[in-house]
């Protein structure tokens, strides 16, 4: 069995010139290359769609549509690659490769299986339905797969990869290893909520005792208020100095992403800004305005996708 343990991504997969066996129109996806001596044998790509990884086991059979509860819903610019493996290269060697490789590129891994504790027949139909590449269908038996992350700034990036041996098929796929290679770089949705008007704060916190407002933003990872969150600090500053009995919470809110506790002190500080901003800019009593943060404990989406993220990125004006 021949391994390459060479630390940088490039190094790893051996990055080359574009095979000439490869699918007219094909290419490598940036952020990772190919296994060495791999020949694309298919290649789609969206610029925005979405897209269910697999994070678990698959344990329905019936495909992808049956094992929903062992995906994750991701949103943003999605490539699939299919690869052909030199011949006499086995599925641990090629999925070893891929796992370092993403490590070194700073991917961490979520979920990964082999084999029957993937889920069998059920995993490689979920996996790779026959309608994508024939050669992956019913070869099971020595199927692995990962999935990882990489965190960053201008959006995470999801990689999933699976590989089968063609055991049974004909013609250049028989005998080799085939790869599935699916990234989904998430995309941030534009944060275009519309601005609160203070009548309509006002009518919610009657009616509700609450209102969320998504006109306040920050920098990422930052309790620093964005300049284009002044149209809606003006409107609570309205609401505020109409109402001068009202006193209210300024609760933060934060998305799933980061450790639980880190994202409690996130969104305090965050509301500590904004009650700092009412204070300073607009004149009001900072008795009237108390600053809480509950990080990700009070969603109203789910976090597995990214629009889902940015609704419970938030802050409320909770009446006291």
């Amino acid at each position: 069995m021949r391994i390459i343990f060479i630390g940088a991504i490039s190094a790893v997969l051996m990055i080359g010139s574009v095979a000439a066996a490869d699918v007219q129109g094909s290419s490598d996806h940036p952020l990772i290359p190919r296994y060495e001596g791999s020949e694309i044998v298919k290649h789609d790509s969206e610029a925005f769609t979405d897209h269910r990884m697999l994070t678990a086991p698959a344990k329905a059979y019936g495909g992808l549509d049956k094992n929903l509860d062992a995906t994750v819903l991701l949103e943003g610019a999605v490539t699939r690659i299919a690869y052909r493996a030199p011949a006499e290269r086995s599925t641990l060697e090629v999925i070893r490769n891929y796992e370092q490789a993403l490590q070194a590129a700073g991917f961490e891994t979520i979920f990964a299986c082999a084999g029957e504790e993937c889920g069998g027949r059920n995993f490689n139909h979920a996996a790779s339905p026959k309608s994508y590449y024939m050669g992956f269908g019913e070869y099971h038996a020595e199927q692995r797969y990962l999935a990882a992350r990489l965190a960053r700034p201008e959006g995470d990036v999801y990689a999933s990869v699976y590989v089968v041996m063609n055991k049974a098929g004909g013609g250049p796929d028989k005998d080799r290893a085939l790869i599935q290679l699916d990234v989904v770089e998430l995309k941030p949705m534009e944060e275009r909520m519309v601005v609160a008007a203070a009548s309509d704060m006002q009518r919610d916190l009657a009616a509700e005792g609450r209102v969320a407002v998504y006109g306040i933003l920050f920098d990422f990872d930052s309790d620093t208020m964005r300049p284009d969150s002044k149209a809606q600090l003006d409107e609570i500053g309205k609401l505020l100095s109409d109402s001068p009995d009202l006193a209210v919470l300024i609760v933060g809110h934060t998305d799933s992403q980061g450790a639980y506790e880190y994202n409690v002190d996130l969104s305090r500080r965050r509301a500590a800004s904004v009650v700092a901003a009412l204070a300073t800019d607009y004149g009001i009593d900072q008795a009237r305005l108390t600053p809480v943060g509950v990080g990700m404990a009070a969603p109203v989406a789910s976090n597995r996708a990214e629009e889902g993220k940015a609704r419970n990125r938030r802050v409320e004006l909770v009446e006291r």
